[in-house]
């Protein structure tokens, strides 16, 4: 396999260093200097340890890392829609390579899901919708089967205009613990994986319902979020979290890209170059650093 170059700039002056283009290489930029690096680079960091946990990511899964970095590179240039079809063409390509099935050998399956209870549940309060994710003993894991019912709920709310605001929340001890695992890779092939994604796609839907409703689509969240259950708020026009809540997005360490729309939401609300260390560094942010960042709006007691 081809390694993957990381370049580190600390360099002064600034017009010594050229914007990143296209090259096929990481670029890490060290804060301290009296420039602004961070339209120079991929990702900046403040100390050895965020370069040394970055280093490592991309060590482990050198593919997924510069497939994230060359899909974020581009996102100021695409509109939201363009974004999320570069994001699923990617995420689909890499669910079919060796670093993924390296981490899904590695994976123990958990026991089967029972059949239950709806994993979307909706109600309409006057001109308000209430979405509730409700697998609460999955921790609200985002399934096929909840990515499919929550898209036909928005789809409703985008088609009736008489509702007029609408509240995403999660059942249980959390909002989303992100992507369910036990689904990953079990679509036979890139090109299925990226045409159901398409389908069924919530991101879509949100960022029209945000567009129509603004800040009156808002998103509540609390406990440990993951991946989907940090990307999907994000396209909210106004999130709201308790001071517990914990940001996270794993996707590299597993093969892959933010595949839920992060790559488009993420950098609307704090910028490509944060995106990328969210996703580089792996670190699970609080509350307040979400809140300082823009990712959330509020914080809630």
């Amino acid at each position: 396999m081809r390694e993957v170059t990381v370049a580190l700039v600390d360099t002064d002056p600034i017009n010594n260093i050229a914007p990143v283009g296209s090259i096929p290489c990481i670029v890490v930029g060290r804060r301290g200097s009296e420039f602004d690096l961070t339209t120079h680079c991929d990702v900046v960091v403040d100390d050895d340890d965020e370069l040394d946990e970055i280093l490592t990511t991309i060590e482990r899964s050198p593919q997924a890392a510069l497939a994230a970095v060359l899909l974020l590179r581009g996102v100021e240039n695409r509109t939201i829609e363009e974004s999320l079809i570069a994001e699923s063409t990617t995420y689909s390509l890499l669910q079919g390579g060796a670093e993924f099935a390296q981490w899904k050998n590695h994976r123990v399956s958990r026991e089967s899901k029972v059949a239950g209870e709806a994993e979307v549940l909706s109600e309409r309060l006057d001109d308000h919708l209430m979405v509730t994710l409700n697998s609460p003993a999955r921790r609200n894991a985002f399934s096929s089967n909840m990515r499919t019912a929550l898209a036909e709920i928005l789809q409703v709310a985008l088609i009736d205009e008489s509702i007029q605001s609408v509240t995403l929340r999660g059942a249980g001890s959390n909002f989303s613990s992100g992507g369910d695992l036990d689904e990953f890779g079990s679509f036979t092939d890139p090109i299925s994986t990226h045409i159901s994604r398409l389908t069924s796609n919530v991101a879509v839907s949100l960022n029209m319902l945000r567009e129509r409703l603004g800040t009156k689509l808002c998103c509540e969240m609390h406990g440990e979020n993951f991946g989907a259950g940090v990307e999907l708020p994000a396209f909210a026009g106004w999130v709201v979290a308790n001071h517990d809540t914990r940001f996270c997005l794993p996707e590299i360490a597993l093969g892959l890209v933010p595949g839920a729309g992060g790559t488009a939401s993420l950098p609307r609300r704090i910028g490509r170059q944060r995106t990328t260390w969210l996703a580089l560094t792996g670190r699970a942010i609080d509350a307040q650093k979400a809140f300082e960042w823009g990712l959330i709006d509020e914080i809630s007691t």
